[in-house]
């Protein structure tokens, strides 16, 4: 079982409510999404594992059971080529659970024209393979999100 916790602070909304219909239609996969609080932050590890993707506006970590899992900062944010976005730690690096990984400010993002929104979908998961899918109501970071079984 892989426990997901929330990579920022605001209120789960759910996957069908981002306004970007890859994520919306669940495409990359099941999850939920956060949408953040206004203010400079460290998006943070939602899982121990590996850093497998990095880029200023998404990451992916893998954890022990080989369970991805893509928190994505925003949407339509790689136009903004990492402007406002400082990468925390290394492609290919361990990290642990709350680790920071990147430093945003939602409020720019939403200020350069874009969605702060921010899935947090499990890879090449089934729908059904997620429990305690949590899709309202305000989170704090590392609260649970989901779990993966």
């Amino acid at each position: 079982m892989t426990t997901v916790t929330s990579p920022l602070s605001g209120r789960a909304i759910g996957l069908a409510d981002v306004p970007d219909p890859v994520f919306s239609g669940a495409m990359v996969g099941p999850g939920t999404a956060i949408d953040p609080v206004r203010e400079p932050s460290e998006a943070v590890a939602p899982l121990d594992g590996v850093v497998v993707s990095l880029h200023p506006h998404a990451f992916v970590v893998v954890g022990a059971e080989g369970h991805g899992v893509l928190t994505h900062l925003g949407i339509d944010t790689v136009q903004l080529n990492g402007e406002g976005f400082a990468l925390l730690v290394n492609k290919g690096d361990t990290v642990t659970r709350g680790q920071g990984v990147v430093r945003w400010d939602p409020a720019a993002v939403e200020a350069a024209g874009k969605s702060p929104v921010c899935p947090v979908v499990a890879l090449d998961a089934s729908a059904e393979a997620l429990d305690e899918l949590r899709e309202s109501g305000d989170v704090k970071t590392g609260d649970l999100l989901f779990s993966w079984s």
